[in-house]
């Protein structure tokens, strides 16, 4: 599988429904009183971490998530319906950043964590809560919000089972040809593997996750060779495996 573990997406909450300007109108009350009703509030993007998900390749194809709209407010006081909220699937292991201050919003470890990444606008207000003694009859209502939006960096920290380390041309990528359903490139050559290799060993019916993790080189936490880059993917993993 393409191993994706940097990426940028755009969110955007949904926008509030406009709030209803609405008068009582019947058969025998041709002048009743305001009943515009309050619109529905926007939806929320939502991030959640799942452990069917191991790369963040699927977003290099879908960047921009947007939720739902709040609906606008009728008359007869029914308020608007809110807005769908959108759930985006992310690796268990996926750091959230804001992309223009640097913040993390999120680290998504384990299954079910949740980030509300962008909130969906306020609804706006209808005509009958703006009635009171002195103002029986108001002839406005609120516009709703726009969504919060926002670009964010995701960052994926592997989490498997196994991390297979090891020098270059160690045999890491053949071992994990040789136990599971992945195809890496092999070749004679020093970093053949630029990117690490997932693969997936079935035992009866558990399933275990094994990285193949570019080879290291003495120095590499000073960022010589391929560098820290990829070492920070086996700072999850639950054991390693040092192929000599």
């Amino acid at each position: 599988m393409k191993f994706v573990d940097f990426t940028r997406i755009s969110v955007r909450g949904g926008r509030g429904g406009n709030g209803c300007l609405s008068f009582r109108r019947e058969k025998f009350i041709p002048k009743g009183g305001p009943d515009g009703a309050d619109g529905g509030r926007g939806g929320d993007i939502i991030l959640e971490a799942a452990p069917g998900a191991l790369t963040l390749a699927d977003f290099e194809y879908e960047k921009k998530f947007q939720a739902g709209n709040g609906e606008p407010g009728k008359g007869g006081m029914k308020s608007g319906g809110a807005g769908n909220d959108k759930i985006v699937i992310v690796p268990c292991g996926t750091i959230v950043y804001d992309d223009d201050t640097g913040e993390i919003l999120a680290d998504l470890v384990e299954p079910g964590d949740r980030l509300i990444a962008a909130k969906g606008g306020r609804p706006g207000k209808g005509n009958a809560h703006f009635a009171n003694s002195v103002r029986k009859s108001p002839r406005f209502a609120e516009k709703g919000d726009e969504g919060e939006a926002r670009t964010l960096l995701l960052e994926l920290k592997l989490i498997a089972d196994v991390g297979l380390v090891g020098v270059p041309n160690a045999g890491k990528s053949s071992l994990l040809g040789a136990i599971s359903s992945a195809r890496p490139k092999i070749a004679g050559y020093p970093f053949t593997t630029l990117s690490p290799n997932l693969g997936v060993l079935s035992v009866d019916d558990q399933k275990i996750v094994i990285a193949d993790v570019p080879g290291l080189i003495e120095g590499a936490h000073e960022n010589k060779g391929l560098g820290v880059y990829f070492l920070r993917h086996v700072e999850r993993t639950r054991f390693l495996v040092h192929v000599l």
